[in-house]
């Protein structure tokens, strides 16, 4: 697997197969990192991961971002990777770029796998999200709370391997702490799109957490009722970070959905 650069300064890895890639997106405050379980997994398919925007190894040189920017910066790494059609994987955040990628570049997409994601807040639920940002803004530690609802007590307890990497992926130097704060704004502020949602016809793949409580199945279950070739999956005790705590359910369903 190649890991590099692209001329505008995009970290991303390449596993070059056979095969129409899988393009893996991360959520908010995270890096590439987050899809080892699925890289490793589905070594038999192509495998595009990569840092957003002010994440991870990618610089960020802009004051304020957009889901068209992280769109933008996906189709500028797939040109100059002469990748022609895709099946994105977005998770959270992720999700929302992938929403947005599809209804824009829908020739590109091949199959669309949308995990933990937000669709419908209710105010109460922005609010909580709009609060949490304000926590991040003022510098308040938000680490702990964040894996708390990422993950089950067990897990972390189980695996703190996992838990040390998060730790590290969430506490920021200074600079990349306001890098986070630019994609966390654009989550916490994101209304959807639902026109656009609506004309997306690619074959889609809705999955959650059954314990999820910032993306809940209800949202999920909204989003397949607006998306017209989509199938709904609950992950049984996964919070929202299924894809790492319960990732033999979530890599089987995605192999599964590619393959079939």
């Amino acid at each position: 697997m190649s890991q590099n650069f692209d001329p505008n300064q995009n970290y991303y890895f390449f596993n070059k197969k056979d095969s129409i890639p899988i393009v893996f997106i991360h959520g908010v405050g995270l890096n590439h990192q987050m899809w080892d379980n699925q890289v490793n997994y589905l070594n038999e398919f192509s495998i595009l991961t990569y840092d957003l925007l002010g994440h991870g190894k990618t610089p960020c040189n802009k004051d304020k971002l957009s889901l068209k920017d992280f769109s933008d910066q996906l189709l500028r790494i797939l040109d100059y990777l002469k990748i022609e059609k895709i099946n994105l994987v977005g998770f959270s955040l992720g999700s929302l770029i992938s929403l947005d990628f599809t209804s824009r570049f829908q020739n590109k997409v091949e199959k669309l796998i949308l995990i933990g994601t937000t669709y419908k807040r209710s105010d109460q639920e922005r609010s909580l999200v709009l609060d949490r940002y304000n926590q991040a803004k003022l510098n308040k530690p938000i680490s702990k709370q964040a894996l708390k609802r990422w993950f089950s007590d067990k897990y972390l307890d189980d695996n703190p391997k996992t838990y040390d990497l998060f730790m590290n992926i969430l506490n920021k130097k200074p600079q990349d702490h306001n890098n986070f704060l630019k994609a966390y704004q654009l989550f916490a502020n994101h209304y959807d799109d639902f026109e656009a949602i609506k004309k997306i016809d690619r074959k889609t793949l809705v999955m959650t957490g059954s314990e999820d409580v910032g993306s809940t199945p209800t949202m999920s279950k909204e989003l397949v009722k607006d998306l017209a070739n989509s199938t709904y999956i609950e992950i049984k005790n996964g919070k929202h970070l299924c894809s790492i705590e319960c990732s033999d359910d979530v890599n089987m369903n995605i192999k599964k959905f590619i393959n079939n």
